[in-house]
């Protein structure tokens, strides 16, 4: 299976660069499935149901969320009526949050991916512990038994806490990927049991920023601490940053894993498609 990740989308740029691009990448490196984190689709903040349909209509198979799951409120009811939009799976069983913290999908030919996404917990508000909520579902699915591939999204801020849950998920899952820090890594991997990772797959965003953000409000805040307004997401060309993985059909682990950099300020790489249609 092919599966492309994208990092966190920030706002219309974000947005833009993945309805520019995501099209022709789909075709170009033929992939079967996409998934892309949205919690930042919506002005930097939250996801709504129009935010989502652009993505959805740019090639997006499934949208996971964060610690922004809800800050735009209708996101409360449009993730109960749209299964492909997936909120973190730890939530306090308390919080009754709405809607799912996984989805197992179904292609078109039959075979099925399981989704999961998490949020951690180191400098992070407060949440059910991450590991027992991935073990939970990773049982419920297990890869090559119901599931054909594993996807999950570990959306913290503590590196550690990222490479600890590829480690915990090794054999287990086609791929651990990081996302909310919004900055790609370079330690794209296959791990000794077979699971592809990268620490953070980076954001859909204008890189001429503050982790997305207009660099005037982060940068008078770390000088002066002194707020004169919300942040607000840059709004030049963004750069599109994921990663690509290809799975073996037998097993449901990794047998490939690149990044993907296309467009705006970054050095772009994309994995060579000759390479591609050739084996």
């Amino acid at each position: 299976m092919r599966i492309a990740f994208f990092g966190d989308v920030v706002g219309r740029s974000g947005r833009d660069g993945l309805s520019d691009h995501l099209p022709g990448l789909r075709r170009r490196l033929g992939l079967d499935f996409v998934i892309v984190n949205a919690e930042n689709a919506a002005a930097g903040f939250g996801i709504t149901e129009n935010t989502a349909r652009e993505l959805f209509d740019a090639g997006a198979d499934c949208l996971t969320l964060g610690n922004h799951s809800w800050d735009q409120k209708e996101a409360l009811t449009y993730i109960v009526r749209e299964p492909r939009l997936i909120r973190p799976a730890n939530y306090p069983i308390l919080s009754d949050a709405p809607g799912r913290g996984s989805n197992l999908f179904e292609l078109r030919d039959g075979r099925r991916i399981l989704v999961v996404n998490v949020l951690g917990r180191v400098h992070m508000d407060a949440m059910d512990d991450p590991f027992a909520a991935v073990n939970r579902e990773l049982d419920s699915a297990p890869l090559q038994v119901v599931a054909d591939a594993v996807v999950v999204d570990m959306h913290c801020e503590a590196t550690s806490e990222k490479m600890a849950m590829g480690h915990f998920c090794d054999g287990r899952a086609s791929l651990v990927v990081g996302t909310h820090t919004h900055v790609p890594t370079a330690d794209a991997q296959i791990l000794t049991g077979g699971t592809a990772y990268q620490t953070d797959a980076g954001a859909c965003a204008d890189y001429d920023s503050v982790i997305g953000n207009d660099k005037e409000e982060p940068l008078r805040r770390f000088t002066t601490k002194i707020s004169q307004g919300r942040y607000r997401p840059a709004d030049g060309p963004a750069t599109v940053c994921g990663v690509y993985v290809e799975t073996d059909d037998k097993t449901g682990l990794a047998k490939r894993i690149e990044p993907i950099r296309m467009g705006g300020r970054l050095k772009e790489t994309v994995p060579e498609v000759q390479a591609l249609v050739s084996a």
